[in-house]
């Protein structure tokens, strides 16, 4: 697959707790992800925030561990495919923040095994 020099960039915050047909909710972005065809996605786990809902503050210190720590899915692809991807997942999150913005895309390339 070939990426063009000027990507975007798609991040969804959401929470660790977050649920979508029975799976976590950054669970089921990936695999949407995929099924739509973007380029990749990653999930990267917050080790202290807060958001819209609460302003609780999350973090992973053990005396004050969190059930609930902060989730980013990042993907990038091209700005056509995450609109449309956007539109598709749109309804299925109920809180949360998401950004999208211009991405230098300098290296994307599969091993050649």
């Amino acid at each position: 697959m070939q990426l063009p020099e000027e990507g975007y960039l798609l991040r969804i915050f959401i929470g660790e707790s977050d649920k979508q047909e029975g799976r976590p909710l950054y669970e089921w972005l990936v695999l949407k992800a995929r099924e739509h065809g973007l380029a990749g996605a990653t999930v990267l786990r917050g080790v202290m925030g807060f958001g819209a809902n609460t302003r609780v503050i999350h973090t992973f210190k053990v005396e004050q561990l969190s059930g609930d720590m902060p989730m980013v899915v990042e993907i990038v692809d091209t700005k056509e495919k995450l609109e449309n991807f956007f539109e598709a997942i749109d309804e299925h999150i109920q809180a949360g923040l998401i950004t999208l913005e211009k991405a230098q895309i300098r290296f994307y390339q599969a091993d050649k095994k």
